[in-house]
């Protein structure tokens, strides 16, 4: 298993690279005219270049080419089948989500390119092996379910993050805080002899972590680039990859004695809880209006924070707070052994929610008085 300090220098890499990639990828995008115009349906204020995800792609490419050169990972890049497989899944998603950048495809033409990265993942073994539903038993899944249940989870990751991706660093932000716990999940999973030392789904939840920070610092509000649908489905494409290489592949159940009952396939559902909610919502919504699920609607959870009162920042923040917290949720037990964090966290829920219900309504009467 790599020592966490090999984990460190891939995800420094990662971020390095994407970082300075950044102008770069800024620059072509004004070149090329993919920048966002302000609009009704947006909440920027002044034009601004879109497609950072392409300094998203040259960071992970990196951050995989450090990992394959490392000794400490001759493991884990063994099968060099599924390193390239993943890093081919993500090129096409990432080039799918580019040219709706572009110009705008239709919803089907980009579901089936999500399809065909789902399956680039299936066939190079990648993949959703074992599926063990909590209270019940443990299925092992046919070569056709799990190219199914595969396919479903990377379009279902890469659509939340698309659909969270609203604020100024907001789904940077959340899977960064998402790919960090899962790493730390990982390779608390390898320690206790849950997971294979070769399991690659650290590697990658570092890299996607290495990818987010780099970006973060370009995209925070105001944002001087957006990540565009290309980063958003690669984002999504590259959380899935590591999900289900730790979770689809180990037959064991644990998460903490406290939380037996959690399958590790689980745990990033609890994690990416805010993204998942709200694709959730956004689906319920439209069907409801009879309306496509992939219609535009400002009715997101960032989007109700902002119609509570908060700004852009504050709303940022507090969706990031909530992800903080569902993972502190997931890890406490996991490393302790003992739900002893349920009461504080259960408070600190608690604090959130007042602060985002009531913090507008004061603001706005002590601006009322004064």
């Amino acid at each position: 298993m790599p020592p966490l300090s090999a984990y460190l220098m891939v995800g420094l890499a990662t971020a390095v690279v994407t970082f300075a990639s950044v102008p770069l990828v800024r620059r072509a995008a004004v070149h090329f005219g993919a920048v966002v115009e302000p609009g009704e349906r947006r909440v920027h204020d002044l034009p601004t270049p879109t497609a950072g995800g392409g300094a998203m792609l040259a960071g992970m490419v990196v951050g995989v080419a450090v990992a394959m050169s490392m000794s400490d990972f001759s493991a884990v890049t063994a099968t060099h089948t599924e390193v390239l497989g993943v890093v081919l899944a993500a090129t096409v998603i990432f080039s799918v989500g580019f040219i709706d950048d572009l110009r705008e495809i239709s919803p089907p033409a980009k579901i089936a390119g999500m399809v065909l990265s789902g399956s680039i993942l299936s066939l190079t073994g990648v993949s959703i092996l074992v599926f063990r539903v909590p209270f019940f038993d443990l299925l092992f899944l046919s070569a056709d379910w799990s190219s199914l249940v595969t396919v479903l989870w990377v379009v279902g990751m890469a659509n939340a993050i698309n659909l969270i991706d609203g604020l100024d660093g907001l789904a940077a932000g959340i899977v960064a805080i998402a790919s960090a716990t899962f790493l730390l999940y990982a390779l608390r999973l390898e320690d206790v002899g849950v997971l294979d030392p070769a399991n690659p789904g650290a590697m990658w939840a570092v890299i996607t972590f290495g990818v987010c920070v780099g970006f973060l610092p370009h995209n925070v509000h105001p944002a001087r680039i957006f990540m565009g649908d290309g980063g958003a489905l690669l984002l999504g494409l590259l959380m899935a990859a590591s999900t289900m290489s730790v979770g689809g592949r180990t037959t064991e159940s644990f998460s903490g004695q406290a939380y037996f009952f959690f399958a590790p396939i689980f745990i990033p559902l609890v994690i990416l809880g805010v993204p998942i909610i709200d694709t959730i919502f956004a689906v319920l919504r439209r069907a409801a209006r009879r309306k496509g699920v992939s219609a535009a609607d400002k009715e997101h959870l960032h989007h109700r924070l902002m119609n509570l009162g908060h700004g852009h920042r504050r709303s940022v923040l507090i969706l990031w707070g909530w992800t903080l917290l569902l993972s502190i949720f997931v890890l406490y037990p996991t490393y302790t052994g003992n739900g002893d964090a349920i009461v504080p966290i259960g408070i600190a829920a608690l604090a959130l929610t007042l602060y985002t219900i009531l913090h507008p309504r004061i603001g706005a009467r002590n601006g009322s008085r004064g």
